[in-house]
């Protein structure tokens, strides 16, 4: 049976809003079309998707971008991805709705361990290769600024082992073929326990984690009215999501932390894999979070800290307005809320 690929509507209002495009436009230029007699309606719906093997143009004065090619002996340029056309001056390229994580230096980023190495831990980011995490990149229980010895190395899985979750930051992309290195030299990041492991796909023009935005926060308890079940969100750009227990950080190491003692502040603790004990009110709170989050990849929405704050809104207004009958499923119209109150 043959794949029938139906163009999209000549509108972006007709379009359900996770597939509307986000790309500039540019409806004022005519030089796109390939055929002067055809409508500028046409034209525009070119330019918003483009699906492979599609001439996105004939005109010679585009540049090609990533996600499309040319051949020598012509100058139309055809797309080599399905997603929007996106245009930056004169350079055409096109987004894909769903692509694996491309790093870049200063991310967070959740990531799984893989494997155990020399020196060195495999992490998985969601990336089309599995980054890196030095031994020397991490914080040493009673140690930091010392060098690295063999018996650390032999150590590894005391700190690292498989399975294990972290979140950490991207230190570097490799020039030749596009490894990142880690690094958790910071107290903020390092192994996570206590809590929800969540995947959002769609990093590319669909859905995902909003870059360049907030992505460690706290969400107060609504649900349950508890002033204790606070829920840690944490956002990593390549769509790996951690909500957890909040756990309050002593104020008497986070206000006095230097050079000198961030060996004291730095324990064994730090690698447990022992979860702490977390209460029913705060487990239902992330179990609310997470189907938040669930919702809103769904329906292919970004997922930033206003989003995720405004989706929880809505299960909190439903559950004071309901009676508490033990039903924890969430209805189909407080899913549509939840997605009008996020797109809106």
């Amino acid at each position: 049976m043959g794949l029938t690929i139906n163009l999209p509507s000549d509108s972006d209002d007709e379009l359900p809003p996770s597939k509307q495009s986000y790309n500039v436009s540019i409806d004022q230029d005519e030089s796109m079309s390939s055929g002067d007699d055809e409508p500028s309606s046409a034209k525009r719906r070119r330019l918003n998707f483009a699906i492979p093997g599609q001439t996105v143009t004939t005109d010679s004065q585009w540049m090609r971008g990533h996600g499309t090619f040319n051949t020598p002996a012509s100058v139309a340029i055809t797309a080599t991805l399905a997603g929007n056309v996106v245009v930056t001056n004169k350079l055409l390229s096109v987004s894909p709705m769903r692509a694996r994580y491309t790093p870049e230096i200063g991310d967070l980023v959740v990531g799984r361990i893989v494997e155990v190495g020399k020196s060195q831990w495999r992490v998985d980011v969601s990336a089309p290769l599995l980054a890196k995490l030095p031994l020397s990149s991490i914080n040493l229980p009673g140690g930091i600024l010392r060098r690295r010895t063999t018996a650390d190395e032999l150590q590894m899985r005391h700190y690292f082992q498989e399975g294990d979750l972290l979140v950490a930051e991207v230190q570097s992309v490799g020039g030749s073929d596009g490894v990142a290195t880690l690094h958790t030299r910071s107290l903020k990041y390092g192994k996570l326990r206590n809590g929800l492991f969540l995947a959002v796909q769609g990093t590319g023009g669909g859905g995902g984690v909003v870059r360049s935005r907030r992505q460690v926060f706290t969400i107060s308890a609504g649900v349950t009215g508890s002033d204790t079940s606070q829920v840690d969100v944490i956002l990593g750009v390549n769509g790996y999501i951690w909500l957890s227990k909040h756990v309050e950080q002593d104020e008497s190491k986070a206000g006095g932390i230097s050079i000198s003692n961030l060996d004291d502040a730095v324990g064994k603790e730090i690698y447990s894999s022992q979860n702490d004990d977390i209460t029913e009110d705060t487990r239902r709170e992330i179990a609310w979070v997470a189907e938040c989050i669930r919702v809103m990849a769904q329906h292919g929405t970004r997922v930033d800290e206003d989003a995720v704050v405004k989706a929880y809104g809505v299960v909190v207004d439903w559950n004071q307005g309901r009676m508490d009958d033990g039903d924890n499923i969430m209805p189909v119209e407080v899913r549509k809320r939840i997605v009008d109150a996020v797109l809106h």
